[in-house]
């Protein structure tokens, strides 16, 4: 066979790899390209959380800053749970009796997991979605009374129906009237719950205020608790 053979013969075989390689570049290129349009595509709207304080027993401090890392959202389109506690009470065991361990009920007075709201950004086997502040956010509650409000995240999310919001609290730091230091619990060292339903529309602003109180216990020791009658949810059309 013929030089020049062996060339026609090895240029058809490059020619046929490029062409092979040109095709599954392309292909992958137009999966990438529908996988973009598919996450562009879907509509989305703008959470704004924010936190305040109800009265309970904030008089006895001085200060009271709680340090938030991020927040989760219960699975969308799931139904929302029913509060069995008062607002801003005391915790009490079936007979009716205060409790003073707190170790193992979550804000909504659910038995927890163990579960303290690490973990990044991944969902949790339960359907909840995580999402970590690009910094703990700082908030004294006893500048949040009468009304007033503190924004502490702001993000975009899939347009949809949550059914609670829980803030991922990872200390509070007290701070009596008398000067001493106040030991605040966290409920069994979960995140607090706050079972209200609320919606994310597409070009509008649901801002999500989580009330929530210090509680004085049989121990001496306080306990933050959600108030539910306190949460609000309002909308805002931004476009």
């Amino acid at each position: 066979m013929s030089d020049r053979t062996h060339g026609l013969d090895a240029l058809d075989r490059r020619t046929s790899l490029d062409r092979r390689t040109y095709l599954r570049a392309t292909g992958a290129a137009a999966l990438g390209a529908a996988g973009l349009a598919g996450c562009v595509g879907r509509a989305t709207g703008t959470l704004a959380t924010a936190v305040t304080d109800q009265p309970a027993d904030i008089g006895d401090f001085e200060s009271l800053v709680v340090t938030v890392e991020g927040i989760w959202l219960g699975p969308e389109g799931a139904e929302p749970e029913a509060d069995d506690k008062t607002d801003g009470g005391n915790e009490s065991d079936e007979s009716g009796n205060e409790s003073d361990d707190g170790d193992d009920t979550d804000a909504a007075g659910n038995e927890t997991d163990g579960d303290d709201g690490s973990g990044g950004e991944e969902d949790a086997p339960d359907g909840r979605e995580y999402h970590e502040f690009d910094e703990p956010q700082e908030a004294d509650l006893v500048e949040l009374q009468n009304g007033e409000t503190q924004l502490i995240d702001e993000r975009e999310l899939a347009v949809g129906t949550y059914p609670y919001l829980q803030l991922d609290v990872s200390a509070a730091d007290g701070t009596l009237t008398d000067g001493s230091d106040a030991t605040v619990d966290l409920p069994g060292n979960a995140p607090l719950k706050f079972n209200a339903a609320f919606e994310i529309r597409e070009n509008a602003r649901t801002t999500f205020t989580a009330d929530f109180a210090p509680v004085l216990r049989g121990n001496g020791r306080y306990l933050l608790r959600p108030v539910p009658s306190g949460i609000e949810v309002d909308y805002e059309e931004t476009g």
